[in-house]
Formats: structure tokens, C-alpha cells, sequence
């Protein structure tokens, strides 16, 4: 049996399912690809036992078989090509049981030992309930506004993922590590009423390829399963069981005062103050008089300070109220806007950050973070 394709194909096809490898597999057969071949079609498959990727190309071949090729090292080594036709074949391994890949290019001969494709676990199965598509580049800004604000803590699974909320008026992107939470809204992905929590590993995967394709990605999902599928990809995963926080009841609904500020000046304003505030709370307090923002940090562990002065349009009474540099720092790097509007209400009240501009009339983007107490 023989195939042959290119390696700059091959490359990108493996970048684009291998993500998904864990070096330390509680099943073994899991370490490699599973290579599908059916004639001039070459499926590559890379599991983790709760995340499957797909991925389909062209090749050169009359053959149909299946192997599994490890893949650490066949990645490694294919990544050292430019763009060059190259040979498999499989052969019977005359030095043991089982099977070797050879890889031929112009002049050189490589082999591979291979492990037992039929060990590798069948593709999970499911039947899907409901479905809904989405357009790539819709997908992967929801999923570039959230990701970042999921939680790690194994303790509550729900919050590390992000839920997908559709209605029959809009649909919701939400993620929060319950000190701080994120809300895309779109107006133009209306559907029948359905969520479910997808896992942030899948996720991330998804965002790096999405974030050059075009095409509409159709999302199948059943009560513990979502499929996801566009162009020759096809991502099956296990979706996160359990009910999301109602982020809706968090949110302030009065915030009379209302701060409009450039958004480079005051992150670039906050990193710096940053440096040195506790690295315990990572606070910085804001104090907004009038149309000057007063930013304060200190270490009083280390006697650093910082007292910055930052010009702005304020509309509400005077406040004092502290947040994480950290956290704050991470929104506004997401956030593409000019300039943000930061809306609070009291000081042991969340504050809420959003965009000026940037967004299209389909969309909003709401960003939460709570208070830091002390100082």
C-alpha cells in the first residue's frame, strides 16, 4: 500500500488535529494519528478520549487501509520539509511483528514503526437533537472575547468552559471564573431555545483554526456530545455537564457613574502601575474626580507605589473602588475599541466594561469585574 501527498499539505493537516495529543495518555494507542486511506482521500484522526479532531486531504493512491502513526515523531519529522511530494508505503517490519511506514522523498528513505490501527477507539456516536450553523468568522470572535475569562478550577467544571446560549432573539457567549465574566451577544443567531458548555481545550483548538476559514460551521449537539463540522474538519467532543451560573443575576442593572476613557492610554497606564501594586491582590484603585482618573497601586510590603493621573469624561459622583490590574488588563487587551466605557455603581459593586465602537449593529460585548476590597 502506497499514498503519496504533499508534506505541505500533510504539515498543515496535522497542526491542525494534533493539538488535541496529550504526552501523558492513560491509553497509549492515543499518542498517535489514525490514518485513514481511502483511495485519493487520506482522513487523519488525533484523540484524547474526550475530544476527537478529523481532518480530510487529497492524495495519491489507489489503495484503502488504516494505520496508526505515532505522532510525535512523524510530526516532528514532517515539519522538516518545505513544500516537496513525498512517498509512503507500508511494509511488513522484518525485525518483529507489525508494520513500518516508509517515507521516500527525492533521495532519502526513512521508516516509522507503526502501532495496531485497530486498537485505536471507534469515533463516538451520538444522536443529535438539535443543530445550529454559524459563520467561522462569527464563531471565532465569540470564542477570541471568552475564552480567556473561563475558569481552571477542576472543582467547578461548569466554569471552565464557555456556555453557547441560543434563543429565539439572540444568542450568548459567556465565560466567568466567578470574578469575572464576559457576555457576547449576537442578534443575527436566532434559533429554537438550546444551550450546552463546551470544554475551553476543544475550544481553544477551534479559535486558532477558525480564525482563517470562511465557511459556516454546522454544530450538531446532543445532551453529552456536540459535533462540530466545516470544510474537512469535523471536531466530536464531550460537553460539560451541569448549569451554568445565571451570569444575568450578577450583572449591576443601575450604574449611574459612567467613565469614557482611551483604551491604550489606560492600559498601558494600568501595566505600569501594575508593577507596582501587591503582588498578593494585584489592586489598583481608581478615584475619579471631576474628569481625572487618579490611578493608585502600592506594595506596602516593599514600601512601592504608584500614583498616576489619567485625563477622562466622567459623568456620576465621586468614587473610589479598586480592581485587578490583572484581570483589567486582560479585558482591555481583548477589547479593540478606541475608547472603553467603565460604568460602576458603588465601590463593592462589579464594574462593568464596554466597547465604544468596533462592534457591528448585530453585536455587543459586555465585560464584568468584580471589586477588589481593601487598601
Amino acid at each position: 500500500m502506497k499514498f503519496i501527498v504533499s508534506s505541505g499539505e500533510m504539515q498543515k493537516a496535522l497542526q491542525t488535529v494534533s493539538g488535541v495529543i496529550s504526552s501523558s495518555q492513560s491509553r497509549p494507542i492515543l499518542e498517535n494519528f489514525l490514518f485513514d486511506l481511502d483511495k485519493n482521500q487520506l482522513k487523519i484522526t488525533a484523540s484524547d478520549g474526550e475530544t476527537t479532531l478529523i481532518t480530510t486531504i487529497e492524495v495519491i493512491s489507489e489503495d484503502q487501509t488504516s494505520i496508526a502513526v505515532p505522532a510525535k515523531i512523524f510530526q516532528e519529522f514532517i515539519k522538516t520539509y518545505g513544500e516537496q511530494p513525498l512517498t509512503f508505503s507500508i511494509k511488513d517490519n522484518e525485525e518483529g511483528n507489525g508494520k513500518i511506514l516508509e517515507i521516500l522523498d527525492e533521495k532519502d528513505n526513512f521508516f516509522v514503526a507503526l502501532d495496531h490501527a485497530e486498537d485505536y477507539p471507534e469515533l463516538p456516536s451520538f444522536d443529535a437533537t438539535k443543530s445550529i450553523t454559524i459563520p467561522a468568522a462569527v464563531l471565532s470572535e465569540a470564542l477570541a472575547n471568552t475564552l480567556f475569562a473561563t475558569s481552571n478550577d477542576s472543582l467547578r467544571p461548569v466554569m471552565t468552559g464557555v456556555l453557547f446560549q441560543f434563543t429565539e432573539t439572540e444568542a450568548n457567549f459567556v465565560a466567568t471564573d466567578s470574578h469575572r465574566l464576559v457576555v457576547y451577544k449576537r442578534t443575527d443567531l436566532v434559533s429554537e431555545p438550546m444551550e450546552f458548555i463546551m470544554p475551553k481545550k476543544p475550544l481553544t483548538i477551534f479559535k486558532n483554526i477558525l480564525s482563517n476559514a470562511t465557511e459556516d460551521v454546522n454544530i450538531e449537539f446532543s445532551d453529552n456530545m456536540a459535533q462540530f463540522k466545516f470544510g474537512n474538519h469535523i471536531w466530536i467532543c464531550r460537553l460539560i455537564d451541569g448549569k451554568y451560573p445565571n451570569f444575568s443575576a450578577v450583572i449591576p442593572k443601575e450604574n449611574p457613574n459612567v467613565l469614557t476613557v482611551n483604551r491604550s492610554l489606560l492600559l498601558n497606564s494600568i501595566k505600569r502601575a501594575s508593577i507596582m501594586s501587591s503582588k498578593s491582590t494585584n489592586q489598583i484603585r481608581f478615584k475619579l474626580s471631576g474628569n481625572i482618573l487618579h490611578l493608585h497601586a502600592e506594595d506596602t510590603e516593599f514600601a512601592n507605589k504608584a500614583d498616576m493621573q489619567i485625563p477622562c469624561d466622567y459623568n456620576g459622583e465621586d468614587i473610589n473602588i479598586g480592581f485587578s490590574s490583572k484581570f483589567l488588563s486582560e479585558m482591555l487587551s481583548i477589547l479593540n475599541s478606541d475608547d472603553i466605557l467603565l460604568k460602576m455603581s458603588v465601590p463593592n459593586r462589579p464594574g462593568i466594561l464596554e466597547p465604544t465602537d468596533g462592534l457591528d449593529e448585530h453585536e455587543s460585548l459586555l465585560m464584568l469585574s468584580m471589586p477588589v476590597i481593601g487598601m
